[in-house]
């Protein structure tokens, strides 16, 4: 009996990259390839939502004003299937880049995300998209 991983397993951290990669590029359709057809998606402040419909329902009308994003990856950390991502997400909008501070829980499966779980400050998001900062 060995502790020897298969060759062909996926790395939960390479799938969650790769994830990321495409979402900051605004490509939803490649950022969806890499989500299992009825994963979960939740905004801890907000609500749940299912499946690649529900996820693109979600982030095409927060991102349809946005014209660049940089996702800082602080930490990345991971125990098997979960990967814990601590990120600063900076958007840039007409009036200006925007930071949003956000830490997100992965759960990946036969390579594909089937948990995703985004914690943010609803008001701090909210900000982003007004013109006018206090």
């Amino acid at each position: 009996m060995t502790n020897e991983q298969p060759t062909d397993r996926v790395d939960a951290i390479d799938v969650v990259t790769a994830f990321l990669d495409a979402f900051e590029a605004m490509d939803f359709d490649a950022a969806l390839t890499h989500l299992a057809d009825d994963c979960e998606y939740t905004n801890i402040p907000m609500s749940t939502v299912r499946g690649h419909a529900g996820v693109r329902g979600v982030l095409e009308p927060f991102f349809a004003p946005i014209h660049e994003n940089e996702f800082v990856r602080l930490r990345t950390a991971s125990a098997g299937p979960v990967v814990f991502v601590e990120r600063l997400d900076r958007h840039r909008l007409d009036h200006g880049w925007r930071d949003l501070p956000v830490n997100s829980v992965f759960e990946v499966h036969d390579a594909k995300i089937t948990v995703w779980r985004d914690y943010f400050d609803l008001m701090t998001a909210a900000k982003i998209h007004e013109t006018e900062t206090a």
